[in-house]
């Protein structure tokens, strides 16, 4: 039996030139273009138009940082039991992105895309928004993409990147039916359910076409920039070994006898 052909397109290597999807990596790209149009050039093969690389650049730029959350605190804990792999905290911070932190974005773009098959036959926004809000809440799951625990009652970071994907003329049927979920959510249940970060950019992507399987990549490619800047921070301004310490006091100091107690 004839086996597969073994094929990449993305790039190739001689000792003397490294080619990018057809790009002379040290001619045609080092110092010719920045961070955001390779990530680009690396998902689509190509290099972005201007108003593409500003939403992506956006949308990406979005999620890098959001301050002391479980994956930085899982990055430092990490660093500060073993300096020595870097890597590995990074790593650490990067596993713990889910369907809760981060890793939301994934199941957003799914429900948007399902939902939307053909961005060109668009059927009532509003009446669709409703239908599968009933169907989340008859499984007794949470819809992709809206509420947050901390950010009410609007998530600032979901109309800032809505803006800049207007302003650039991805302002169309994905970002409308996540506007309307979030809208018939609370609603529906009546509380504070705004359209999330993840949410928001779950729009975008399949905005600009890009596959729900791989909007999950994004997100953890955007935030391991900020887990790197964590690592830097605590070398340079230690906080993990205070918080664990701290942590076994407080969650601990019910079990320790008081040595200063009377005996009885």
């Amino acid at each position: 039996m004839k086996q597969a052909e073994i094929r990449s397109d993305i790039a190739w290597a001689t000792p003397s030139k490294v080619v990018v999807h057809g790009l002379d990596l040290c001619e045609e790209i080092v110092g010719k273009i920045d961070f955001g149009q390779m990530a680009f050039l690396q998902l689509f093969a190509r290099l972005p138009e201007a108003r593409e690389l500003r939403v992506f650049n956006a949308m990406m730029v979005i999620l890098v940082e959001h301050g002391i959350t479980p994956s930085s605190l899982a990055t430092r804990m990490t660093y500060a039991g073993a300096p020595e792999a870097v890597q590995a905290a990074v790593a650490a911070g990067l596993l713990g992105l889910g369907s809760v932190f981060v890793g939301s974005l994934d199941n957003a773009a799914r429900l948007l895309q399902a939902s939307l098959p053909d961005p060109a036959n668009v059927p009532d926004v509003d009446a669709l928004a409703q239908q599968i809000v009933e169907d989340y809440r008859a499984r007794k799951e949470i819809v992709p993409g809206i509420g947050h625990p901390f950010h009410k009652p609007i998530d600032p970071r979901a109309p800032a990147l809505f803006r800049v994907a207007r302003e650039n003329g991805y302002d169309g049927p994905y970002i409308r039916l996540m506007t309307a979920i979030g809208n018939e959510a609370e609603k529906t249940l009546k509380r504070s359910l705004p359209v999330n970060v993840t949410g928001a950019m779950a729009a975008v992507a399949s905005e600009m076409g890009i596959p729900w399987r791989i909007c999950r990549g994004l997100a953890v490619s955007a935030r391991a920039v900020g887990l790197v800047g964590h690592i830097l921070e605590e070398m340079r301004q230690p906080l993990a070994t205070a918080l664990y310490l701290r942590t076994e006091h407080e969650a601990c100091a019910h079990l320790v006898p008081n040595e200063h107690e009377e005996p009885r």
